[in-house]
């Protein structure tokens, strides 16, 4: 059963400099990166902005390894900020996890 995290939501909405909004799921993004991540980060960011957390958690060993290499950004052709994205999930889980500010 997936659960939706109201609040989840709101802190992806509230996130500055989160535009993931603007992804319309082509595909580049997976098929450029070095690593191989199919889910990251299209499918990622669509469940982190409809708030469900325990598929966003699933992948917080992704979340965390990725280089933040902008290969897939450098070719998005929605212009999405996708490092920028995956730093602001990254302390947003530190923050929740570890209570780090």
């Amino acid at each position: 059963m997936l659960r939706a995290s109201s609040e989840l939501a709101a802190r992806m909405k509230e996130a500055e400099g989160f535009n993931a909004w603007a992804c319309f799921h082509c595909g580049t993004c997976t098929a450029l990166c070095p690593l191989g991540y199919e889910i990251l980060p299209r499918k990622l960011f669509r469940e982190a902005m409809l708030g469900l957390e325990d598929r966003v958690r699933a992948s917080i060993p992704q979340i965390f390894s990725c280089l933040l290499c902008r290969m897939c950004e450098e070719n998005c052709p929605a212009e999405v900020h996708i490092a920028e994205n995956i730093r602001t999930l990254r302390y947003l889980i530190n923050r929740q996890e570890f209570g780090l500010k």
